[in-house]
């Protein structure tokens, strides 16, 4: 059995119950029940136990599920085999069996053994929350990187789940017992395999890492700053991506509509360029597993000279969403406000009522490097670019030459690389003035130095 083999089957178990997400089937869609569990006290008073559900239910439909029932559980305790109480999960059963239910989600991280206890309790599917969020990347990644990239996250989630998944693996097939015994069983056989299609998978996405980061050494000898997006998923990012850029970058109200990054140049009010990165989005309780097969991708926000932030301002749990997004940039080494330059998007004011944009408006104008806007309206996205230029002058200093008139070279260079403020051009000499950044003057004054 090949590598591929192994991780065909792998998804070959969940996706044969799941509809294509991508719409087109005349097969019945998938009926799923979703089950946001919480314990009492809740764990995090951050978040509403409804948005919670809210959230749920939309993961499921992002797979193209058809929800026909949506249930917070509140539990005093966490049952060590089935999660749930057995009252809880005999209810379950019973709604399962009357109304033909095909999956359950369930929106928390089960273990092996609750996952396939419940399977046999309720005689159908059960998925967890970071099975559902494999599957939503799985349907979205389009680029080689980002397809590696969701299947070593969902080879490290299955390997652990194999007993659970196949118990034809616990046959022992034969050997000369030089490992492990008289023979190696069939499921020790396909964890080496997978362990061997991991660390295919992890040598690729080096050479994936080494290829960005050439690139961004290229950038930085042009130069270009970068500007990368970053927030909970659909907070807003592809739209402001698009309005800013005039990109097609796909954008729909739906989680996890991004997910391969995409970059594009933009011109600032200066008259000087940018690179903006659009990423993938977060939520709350992403995977780890996830996060460490997307660092190649996140790699651009952490080298990116300023990181926007978008904010869905409009949703009830918006603080919650930017707790969660600061968390994980924490994990990648980021923290906002310690040496590095943040815009924050207050994004979807066009979803509040006027008082509430009133008050919005009122907060990004008493604040540093916030900006309040609807990405969709495109309104204040002059402001947006205004504060973006500000950022990047910030540091720059005011420099001025004489250079000679048969100096093309260097009179055009300061053009490419620097903010002409003012030119005098009488004389054999062009006195000309400007704004550079200090990294630039100094390879100015080399260049000129040279020639």
């Amino acid at each position: 059995m090949t590598m591929w083999k192994v991780t065909a089957i792998i998804s070959s178990r969940l996706k044969s119950d799941l509809t294509d997400s991508q719409g087109g089937s005349d097969v019945r869609r998938t009926r799923a029940v979703v089950i946001h569990p919480f314990q009492k006290p809740a764990r995090s008073s951050r978040r509403a136990v409804g948005a919670c559900l809210e959230e749920a239910v939309g993961l499921a439909a992002a797979i193209n599920l058809n929800v026909v029932s949506e249930e917070a559980i509140s539990l005093s305790k966490i049952n060590a085999g089935t999660y749930f109480g057995k009252g809880t999960v005999e209810r379950i059963g019973g709604f399962v069996e009357l109304e033909d239910i095909d999956i359950v989600c369930v929106d928390t991280s089960l273990s092996p053994v609750q996952q396939r206890t419940l399977e046999k309790a309720w005689h159908t599917k059960v998925i967890d929350r970071t099975g559902i969020i494999l599957e939503i990347f799985g349907a979205r990644a389009r680029t080689r990187e980002g397809v590696l990239q969701v299947e070593l996250a969902h080879l490290n989630y299955q390997r652990s789940r194999l007993v659970r998944t196949w118990t034809h693996l616990e046959r022992q097939r034969g050997g000369f017992g030089f490992l492990g015994g008289p023979g190696e069983t069939q499921i020790e056989a396909d964890r080496r395999m997978i362990s061997g299609r991991i660390s295919k998978i992890q040598r690729d996405l080096q050479t994936v890492t080494r290829t960005r980061k050439l690139h961004r050494e290229a950038r930085r000898r042009i130069p270009c700053p970068v500007i990368a997006l970053v927030g909970y998923t659909n907070a807003g990012k592809s739209t402001l991506f698009n309005k800013v850029t005039a990109a097609n970058v796909f954008a729909k109200d739906l989680l996890f509509a991004t997910l391969d990054p995409t970059m594009r140049a933009i011109n600032l009010p200066s008259s000087r360029s940018a690179v903006l990165s659009d990423t993938v989005g977060f939520v709350s309780d992403l995977p780890t597993t996830l996060i460490a097969a997307f660092r190649a991708t996140l790699e651009e926000v952490i080298s990116a000279d300023i990181i926007v932030h978008v904010r869905d301002i409009s949703h009830p749990d918006t603080e919650a969403q930017k707790a969660d997004v600061l968390r994980v940039m924490k994990e990648l080494g980021i923290v906002f406000g310690q040496g590095r330059r943040f815009v924050e998007v207050l994004n979807k004011i066009d979803l509040l009522n006027p008082d509430m944009q009133a008050a919005v408006f009122n907060q990004a104008s008493r604040e540093d490097h916030m900006v309040a806007m609807s990405a969709l309206k495109g309104s204040e996205n002059d402001i947006f670019l205004d504060c973006l230029d500000g950022l990047l002058s910030s540091d720059r200093q005011v420099a001025k030459f004489k250079l000679s008139q048969g100096n093309g070279a260097a009179i055009s260079w300061l053009y490419r690389h620097a903010d002409v403020l003012g030119r005098d051009d009488r004389g054999v000499f062009a006195h000309i003035e400007v704004s550079i950044a200090p990294e630039e003057l100094a390879r100015f004054k080399k260049i000129t130095r040279t020639t």
